[in-house]
């Protein structure tokens, strides 16, 4: 495809690209080639000066599509609507009845409810708005929302004309993030939409806006003790070059449609308070841009650990037989032997038998220092790895840490919470209740 400002610059970008291809040998056959055209259907969008839109071939399909008698049916229906998602404003909303006939043991044909979705999407795909192209150099706009159930995001741009829409997206909340605080819902709100548009938002130059009507966000990357989860979405938020906006929730009326499905699931969250007025803060401020370079540094001592390692090693028959080996000259594979510590090494990794008062020392250092701070299986895993080897450390690694009573009195509740203690029925004879 080939693009131009001008009729006489689009001549020379068409007359370069065809002298290119000749040169390489390569032909573009006449009757698939369109030029001087305002408008070009490309890849299922009809893309033209005004933004992007959809191909009214493929709207055709989807008005003529016939409700689905059975899941695989259903299945190609979601799935060919799914390709103009960005089009339809309240997407998810508007199949949330659909989505629930994909679960397992469904049963079709589809009720009323799903029936009138099915209906009053394929009506959507009829008034969808254009979308129009972005550029960089307009002031960029992120509306983003958050409800008990769904996100919801809007990504539009400011021209002369007014605000015009780039692209809508929303969805469902997974098992493990409907626990989520309130808080920490409307921030994944943001994270999420910045992780869908990071192409456009990364290439402009000047700070875009984030709107949210959330007003503790505009503060959380000041919190002295933020979770790991928060720690990470600053970490990842830091590329970005925005401020957030804070606006009350009933002015948010875009990204609140696309969150809130309320024929579906009960209407509950947060209340939003309207009469507070309008507040401005960029999320960094520039005085805290400018800091010193802090970095916390501690020094362990491993020859006590080494003294005991090299007590168990010449204990160990193995050990004694490859050190044997190794004095007289040969070669034992992927053991050669330290020279300055007499220990065997394993890729670069010093060798601990299997000693569990040694593994034990090794884990405590590694999980449950200050420095280390409690971390998961995997981190734990990575921090040993770093310096020794035994054989199963894995397994001895995930049993330390799983049974680790400060690790599970203080990490986050992802699951639903337990129900009431109820006792058993009392038996009125023997072998009543087994």
């Amino acid at each position: 495809m080939v693009f131009s400002k001008s009729e006489e610059e689009h001549v020379t970008h068409v007359s370069t690209v065809l002298s290119r291809l000749r040169a390489n040998n390569l032909f573009a056959k006449a009757s698939k080639c369109l030029f001087h055209v305002s408008s070009v259907e490309y890849l299922g969008y009809v893309v033209s000066s005004e933004g992007l839109k959809m191909d009214q071939a493929k709207v055709q399909q989807i008005l003529n599509w016939p409700p689905p008698r059975n899941l695989k049916a259903l299945q190609s229906f979601l799935g060919f609507a799914n390709f103009y998602r960005r089009f339809i404003k309240n997407y998810s909303k508007k199949i949330s009845s659909l989505t629930s006939f994909l679960k397992k043991d469904s049963r079709f044909p589809l009720n009323e409810e799903a029936l009138r979705q099915f209906h009053q999407l394929k009506e959507a795909f009829t008034t969808a708005p254009i979308l129009s192209h972005f550029n960089p150099s307009l002031p960029t706009i992120v509306e983003t929302d958050a409800s008990d159930y769904a996100l919801g995001a809007v990504l539009s741009q400011v021209s002369d004309s007014g605000k015009h829409p780039i692209a809508f997206d929303s969805r469902k909340l997974l098992p493990a993030e409907l626990n989520y605080e309130i808080h920490d819902k409307e921030l994944l709100g943001i994270v999420w939409a910045l992780k869908r548009w990071r192409a456009f938002l990364l290439s402009i130059s000047s700070p875009f806006e984030v709107l949210t009507n959330h007003s503790s966000l505009q503060h959380f990357l000041s919190s002295k003790i933020p979770t790991r989860r928060q720690a990470r979405w600053a970490e990842f938020l830091s590329e970005f070059h925005f401020s957030i906006t804070y606006r009350p929730g009933h002015l948010a009326i875009l990204p609140d449609a696309l969150s809130r499905r309320y024929n579906i699931n009960p209407e509950r969250g947060e209340d939003f308070i309207s009469k507070n007025p309008m507040n401005y803060q960029k999320i960094i401020k520039q005085d805290e841009t400018q800091a010193s370079n802090f970095c916390a540094v501690k020094v362990e001592s491993f020859s006590n650990l080494i003294e005991s390692i090299q007590k168990v090693l010449w204990q160990d028959f193995q050990y004694r037989s490859i050190r044997q080996d190794l004095v007289k000259g040969k070669s034992v594979q992927d053991y050669p032997l330290d020279s300055s510590s007499q220990l065997l090494l394993f890729k670069d990794w010093l060798v601990v038998l299997n000693e569990p008062t040694i593994q034990l020392r090794i884990l405590q250092k590694r999980h449950d220092t200050l420095l280390a701070g409690h971390p998961g299986k995997e981190k734990t895993l990575k921090l040993v790895k770093r310096d020794f080897h035994w054989s199963g450390m894995t397994q001895f690694i995930n049993d330390y840490v799983s049974s680790c009573q400060q690790c599970s009195r203080k990490k986050n509740i992802h699951h639903k919470r337990f129900g009431l203690l109820k006792p058993l029925p009392i038996p009125n004879g023997p072998w009543i209740c087994l």
